[in-house]
């Protein structure tokens, strides 16, 4: 018999090997993607904001004050939930001013743990300003 006959196929030592760099690289690309999507859903929250304290600024022209109603801005609901349904986004008034408030709703609130509510103020604060606002 010929005992040098050439075989097809892998090895289990082969197969553990490439299964051990496949885990390695899923472990290492799994959350940076998943931080990279929050990051690109937070985007939603903060366009929405600054457009709806847009809104806020043309009621003020019209009336002289600023209103706690996303309804009365011509938005479909109070409070506001953006497109995709990431955040729900509500105004308080005091002293006559307003502060908007983006608060993060499932699955962006379990992705973004840091960031799970952004906020802009008719002077254009913006909080928390850190990490949650890139510049």
């Amino acid at each position: 018999m010929n005992n040098a006959k050439h075989r097809k196929g892998f090895t289990l030592i082969e197969l553990l090997i490439a299964v051990a760099i496949v885990s390695i690289l899923a472990a290492i690309a799994i959350p940076s993607y998943t931080d990279f999507v929050a990051r690109s859903n937070r985007t939603e929250a903060q366009r929405e904001l600054l457009r709806i304290a847009n809104m806020q600024e043309q009621f003020y022209v019209d009336t002289r004050a600023y209103t706690a109603d996303m309804k009365a801005l011509g938005l479909d609901d109070d409070p506001f939930v953006t497109e995709n349904a990431y955040y729900s986004i509500d105004a308080t008034l005091a002293n006559g001013s307003f502060v908007l408030t983006a608060t993060a709703l499932e699955p962006q609130k379990s992705n973004d743990s840091n960031c799970q509510v952004l906020s802009v103020s008719n002077t254009g604060q913006k909080l928390p300003a850190d990490v949650c606002w890139e510049q």
